[in-house]
């Protein structure tokens, strides 16, 4: 049976879809089979991330209401076992049937080994939509106090079946130092268990431009900190990355 995770931020800009990209990514370089949904309803950007902008990519929503099944979503042209379904553009979440989402949700989990869901910014409709049926969600959140309030949010805004742990992103060791604050102060803003820390790395911009998924472009910085993560995620002991 197969894990629905969440990827949620309280605010716009913590890079939590290049979070999701990555580890989703990770996840199936390691051998498991991995969806990774755009729940950001009339917007969409999961696909530049993984590198499948060029591609015709189905709306999850056309799969929830039976129009196409699961074995439709857009599978990686690069990486084996992962697969893609986008956010509908032309819709609003308030208008998405949350019976119908948790349904194509529950036949995921039996098609996949980890479903990703890229929740829109914010605490509204779509990020309801995209946490409710979640059985742990990861909530990525920067160093700022703006992000830290927005990120604690957002986590007490979760179900209460939901396992929630947080990855700090974008971590600048010389940023921090100039702070005068460490990733601890972040888990106690946020208030939830550490799962990783990514650290700021211009490669992630760099590899979108090209259109390359991150773990394709390059193997160090932001990309071993997401396999870091993954390896997490399947239960093994790895160390958080030196900064």
């Amino acid at each position: 049976m197969g894990q629905v995770l969440s990827v949620v931020s309280g605010k716009g800009g913590t890079g939590k879809t290049s979070v999701c990209a990555g580890v989703a990514s990770c996840l199936a370089a390691e051998g498991k089979r991995v969806l990774a949904i755009d729940a950001d309803v009339g917007l969409r950007n999961l696909d530049i991330s993984l590198g499948m902008s060029e591609m015709a990519v189905l709306p999850f929503s056309s799969v929830m209401r039976g129009e196409y099944g699961l074995d439709k979503a857009s599978r990686h042209p690069d990486i084996d076992g992962l697969s893609l379904l986008t956010a509908p553009v032309t819709e609003e979440a308030e208008s998405l049937e949350p019976a119908l989402f948790g349904a194509m949700l529950e036949a995921a989990r039996e098609q996949f080994d980890f479903i990703f869901i890229d929740a829109p910014a914010g605490i509204g409709a779509g990020f309801r939509l995209a946490t409710r049926f979640a059985d742990g969600a990861i909530v990525v959140s920067g160093s700022d106090p703006a992000s830290l309030r927005d990120a604690a949010r957002a986590a007490e805004l979760l179900p209460e079946t939901a396992e929630a742990r947080l990855v700090v992103n974008r971590v600048s060791s010389r940023l921090y130092a100039r702070m005068n604050a460490t990733v601890d102060d972040v888990m106690d803003g946020v208030g939830l268990p550490l799962l990783g820390i990514v650290p700021e790395d211009g490669s992630v911009t760099l590899a979108s431009a090209q259109g390359v998924p991150l773990i394709l472009y390059t193997g160090r910085g932001a990309a071993c900190a997401c396999l870091h993560i993954a390896r997490r995620l399947l239960g093994k002991k790895i160390k958080l990355m030196r900064l």
